[in-house]
């Protein structure tokens, strides 16, 4: 029964097709829409720092086909919509950006919206998915957290720990919401660290899964045991991706957090964080990912194929692996100190520091680490075998303007060693935060510590020539970077 079962669910994904275009006969559902997003794609929105205000007029639009219904507000008086699309009996309910500072998947749902609302594609994959389902999404949870990227609300609550005092008015819209469907299906959508590694793989985790708990013993109902079954079919489907970069999260019980006790609840509840792609930062691909797999898990549960899947899948995926990754590793370089010479890797960290308004952010790195770092992974390295670390210098001169340092051929002062340059008017920090200088104004001093915490610039030397600039935590090779830092110069 259990091959029959699957083999069914297998032919159905292959075999469904948008009525109106020609795709290739056996191509998998999963596939196409992989291949058709960008025309789904929400176009107004291109970027994670996005307000709640960008929401309104996409809502609005969805008026026009769906019910969009206006169900509590934020702190601040923010409107909180839940808009729902199919009349079908099994009810998905959704949630996303709880946290402000994780809007990945509401990027995801703007899409789907885009979606759903067309009427020329996918016809027949859509009719017979909202024939069984009644699709219930709450865009933004926290829209005060929103404008201000932050993942706290208004008041530094933490919403995801609200489940039981219900001292917030989101977290009350959120738990009234779940109580009036009685909703059979639960997603919890929400951002990870992209410092998360997937197992002991070397790779991040780009995205993870929860089935939470919904005792402290960890059992396994029905529910949980449905929740665990979807997430093996999504996956499935995410490794034909970013295979190698799915993990989970531990199941240990949260007694206030929302996915364990909507799962205690009776709603099936699967936890999706996203976390990081390699040249991904605004995570438009991920954004991506994310309408894949919430179609394809759709369909999962409008045909109940999941249920042909075995619990034990759940387990064979990899648990995240707390602070596994770095954002750049310098390997076995030599430090000298006192006349003797140190093997040792550094590991930076860059970490984003908001604009006045929260739209927008500049670099402000560390080192995080420093020492054997061999059980660490970046998402870049430098083999620095026989390379010796140098501290930057100061040039001697204060200079009057971006455009007197531009004059003194900045390459050839880099190759010099000189990484540190004060200037009457220093330039805005955000088109500065990833070149190879650093502009200081008239009373800052240079960062010689190399230290955990300290954010030093460093040349990496080898045969008596700076090969390799390390600056605020971005690796800049001298050999073959030249014709982008004159270029990007020219921006400031």
């Amino acid at each position: 029964m259990y091959f029959v079962k699957l083999l069914a669910s297998l032919l159905f994904l292959l075999l469904m097709v948008p009525s109106s275009e020609s795709f290739t006969q056996g191509t998998p559902i999963h596939q196409q829409l992989f291949d058709s997003y960008d025309q789904f794609k929400e176009s107004s929105i291109n970027h994670r720092r996005f307000k709640h205000t960008s929401l309104i007029p996409l809502l609005e639009r969805v008026k026009h086909r769906f019910p969009v219904k206006k169900v509590g507000q934020s702190i601040e008086g923010r409107s909180l919509f839940l808009v729902k699309i199919g009349n079908g009996p099994k009810k998905v309910l959704l949630w996303s950006q709880m946290h402000g500072d994780e809007p990945t998947a509401t990027m995801a749902i703007m899409d789907l919206f885009n979606f759903f609302y067309d009427q020329k594609t996918f016809v027949a994959f859509k009719e017979s998915m909202l024939e069984e389902l009644s699709l219930y999404f709450i865009p933004m949870l926290n829209p005060d957290g929103a404008e201000r990227y932050q993942r706290r609300n208004a008041i530094g609550v933490d919403l995801n720990r609200d489940a039981l005092r219900l001292q917030n008015p989101e977290s009350r819209t959120l738990k009234n919401i779940r109580d009036s469907l009685d909703a059979d299906w639960g997603f919890n959508l929400h951002d990870q660290s992209k410092y998360y590694g997937a197992g002991n793989s070397g790779k991040n985790a780009a995205i993870s899964f929860l089935a939470p708990a919904y005792n402290p013993e960890k059992d396994i109902n029905t529910v949980r045991g449905n929740a665990m079954k979807l997430i093996v079919d999504m996956n499935a489907v995410l490794q034909q991706y970013i295979p190698g970069q799915i993990a989970r999260y531990s199941d240990e019980f949260e007694p206030r957090a929302f996915g364990d006790n909507i799962q205690k609840w009776g709603t099936s509840t699967i936890l999706i964080e996203s976390g990081g792609l390699a040249g991904d930062p605004e995570k438009q691909e991920l954004r991506k990912l994310h309408f894949v797999t919430l179609l394809t898990a759709f369909q999962s549960i409008a045909t109940k194929s999941y249920d042909a899947l075995p619990l034990a899948g759940y387990d064979d995926i990899p648990f995240n692996d707390y602070d596994a990754f770095h954002d750049l590793i310098i390997r076995e370089a030599t430090l000298m100190k006192n006349g003797k010479p140190y093997i040792v890797d550094i590991a930076f960290r860059q970490y984003e520091t908001d604009f006045v308004g929260h739209n927008d952010f500049f670099f402000r790195s560390a080192i995080r680490d420093i020492g054997d770092l061999h059980t660490f992974s970046g998402h870049a390295e430098l083999d620095a075998e026989g390379f010796q670390i140098i501290p930057a210098k100061l040039y001697p001169k204060t200079l009057a303007s971006v455009r007197q340092f531009k004059g003194l051929d900045p390459i050839a002062l880099l190759r010099q060693g000189y990484g540190y340059f004060k200037i009457k008017k220093t330039p805005t920090t955000a088109l500065t935060d990833q070149l190879p200088f650093r502009f200081l104004g008239k009373e800052e001093q240079p960062n010689i510590s190399i230290a955990p915490g300290q954010n030093p610039s460093l040349f990496l030397e080898k045969d008596g020539t700076l090969h390799y600039a390390i600056v605020n935590g971005f690796l800049h090779d001298l050999n073959k970077d030249a014709a982008t830092i004159v270029g990007d110069l020219e921006k400031l």
